[in-house]
């Protein structure tokens, strides 16, 4: 009778064990510690090859390339084939579709929960980075549901008064200031001072950034220029500010200190301003870039952390055209090629003296066109990526992007999956 016990006890001491393993591998062991989103602003299937050639010559091979998850993304706005800005953002933040103009808002002017939201009730640290304003409409998808989308200031006192997030830097510093201290807001609040009142460190520099120690969980607001961070190649307007490698860099040491894990949301926009511009150099450095940084993060992160990179808009219609040789790469694949034909080429933009409808070339006295392209025996024309259609700023084009990912809960990121799915893929790894 003894050993039947003995057996018995020894039976449910396997039975308690296994349950625990069973507990220990599918709730606790498969949530990653760290979860990272990146949006490239832009970023298309047809980018992927021109940053290559970019980046080094055709048989470069991107970190993106070397993730292990990719899909293409629909992303339809639901009222429009091409969503604009707010409403690509709005479905990724919080995994619903919204018609264009709306910023995490449904149909009854309802604030609808944000991934960051959600992460902070799991107990996560939050961060969100950017190399444009904070306040843009892909970055306040993540913290803001204000009704009007063009109403800045709203946006910023949300993000002071929500107390959302832990560590944001970016660009955008006037419109958390009063017009008293050089800012733009009108409703006298210095929101920075808010901030440094609520405990957060407010740095305006790469040094100052660097400053901050890591062996505290912080809370920290980098402001790092009135409006957008400078382009990479805009070497002496840069001066003190960090990269988007560097703010990705001290968000995560400084986010890895909460025992809960953390949620850093990447938005890298200057690839968006850039297209809008019809800049190819600078649309193609910003995406190596965000490449470089999404490099940074994974080893930063570690392997067992969730690193989802994904797409918004199409933009522009950019085209690499012709016949560069294969090293090629850099500045051989800007201008003109040996036979007098542009490299680049873009679809919409102000890159072009031809337009219909209401759009109407500048004349020559507030001219941002395009002159006339000339050919290879003729002087060279100052601009020399035209667009086929002028408008004074490069167009969405109804294009599916691209998603990228890596780590627990990126299995569903193949084939071609909504936009909304990337929300679904970082909510089940909470």
């Amino acid at each position: 009778m003894k050993w039947r016990n003995q057996l018995l006890a020894l039976f449910c001491l396997l039975v308690f064990a296994g349950l625990g393993v069973l507990y220990f591998r599918h709730w606790v062991f498969r949530k990653p510690f760290g979860i990272i989103l990146f949006i490239g602003e832009g970023l298309a299937p047809d980018r992927l090859a021109p940053t290559r050639a970019y980046a080094g010559g055709a048989g470069t091979r991107l970190s993106l390339d070397s993730m292990p998850r990719m899909a293409l993304l629909t992303n339809y706005s639901k009222d429009f084939a091409a969503p604009d800005q707010a409403a690509a953002a709005t479905a990724i933040a919080t995994g619903m579709r919204v018609p264009n103009g709306a910023i995490a808002i449904n149909g009854d002017k309802k604030p609808i929960p944000s991934i960051i939201e959600l992460a902070r009730e799991y107990g996560r640290a939050t961060g969100l980075v950017t190399d444009t304003k904070l306040t843009d409409p892909t970055s306040a998808a993540f913290y803001a549901h204000p009704v009007e989308p063009n109403d800045i200031e709203k946006i910023a006192a949300e993000f002071v008064d929500g107390g959302k997030i832990d560590i944001a830097m970016g660009g955008g510093a006037s419109q958390f200031l009063p017009a008293t201290k050089g800012g733009e807001r009108q409703d006298r609040r210095d929101l920075l001072l808010e901030l440094r009142g609520n405990g957060f460190d407010i740095v305006h520099t790469r040094a100052e950034l660097e400053a901050i120690p890591a062996w505290r969980r912080p809370k920290l607001f980098g402001a790092f220029n009135d409006a957008e961070l400078a382009f990479a190649n805009q070497v002496e307007e840069r001066g003190q500010q960090p990269n988007l490698s560097d703010m990705v860099r001290r968000a995560i040491q400084l986010l890895q200190y909460n025992a809960g894990g953390y949620l850093l949301v990447v938005d890298a926009g200057l690839m968006r301003k850039a297209a809008q511009e019809n800049n190819g150099e600078r649309t193609l450095t910003q995406t190596v870039e965000l490449d470089r940084a999404v490099a940074l993060a994974r080893r930063y992160a570690g392997e067992k952390s969730t690193i989802i990179v994904c797409g918004d808009v199409a933009i522009g219609g950019m085209n690499l055209n012709g016949f560069p040789f294969r090293q090629d790469s850099g500045i051989a694949l800007l201008g003109l090629n040996s036979a007098g034909q542009p490299w680049i080429t873009w679809a919409t933009g102000p890159h072009s003296t031809k337009s219909y409808g209401a759009a109407n070339v500048p004349n020559n006295k507030t001219a941002t066109a395009a002159p006339p392209f000339v050919w290879q025996n003729e002087q060279p024309a100052e601009n020399l990526e035209p667009a086929a259609l002028y408008t004074k700023s490069a167009l969405p084009t109804v294009d599916d992007v691209v998603v990228f990912g890596s780590g627990p809960g990126t299995d569903v990121l193949q084939g071609v999956v909504d936009s909304t799915v990337v929300f679904k893929a970082l909510r089940g790894e909470l």
